[in-house]
């Protein structure tokens, strides 16, 4: 499981309303890991966030109400204001069903674990 947070009105929210599947693409430079992520997407918000947002630190807190909409055109790049509501703040909570790991070594390798073959890892040609 993975927590992401956001802001109640960015556009994302509005398609996961219709369609609660997300792919995640991850990379770490340090490892030559690429990790490529299938999830179904659960949307928190209210009493159901309030312990994540008492977690969040004030001046990070105003990142999840911001006028006009996350995503909204401005004509200059500081056009907007910011400030502080538990209202607009939300998790997608994301319950991982596929990863495909491949790692970038001298030998590649990849393999994929499927949560509904009971995470039973299988190698595939990279």
């Amino acid at each position: 499981m993975l927590d992401h947070y956001t802001d109640l009105r960015s556009a994302k929210v509005g398609y996961l309303r219709v369609t609660p599947f997300a792919a995640l693409h991850v990379w770490d430079t340090s490892t030559h890991l690429q990790m490529r992520l299938e999830a179904h997407v659960t949307i928190l918000i209210d009493k159901d966030v309030a312990a994540n947002w008492d977690g969040v630190p004030a001046a990070s807190r105003l990142s999840y109400v911001s006028t006009p909409v996350p995503g909204h055109p401005i004509a200059q790049a500081l056009d907007y204001t910011k400030v502080s509501d538990a209202g607009s703040f939300v998790v997608l909570r994301l319950q991982i069903s596929k990863l495909d790991a491949l790692h970038l070594g001298p030998n590649h390798r990849r393999a994929r674990f499927d949560r509904h073959n009971e995470c039973v890892g299988a190698w595939l040609a990279p």
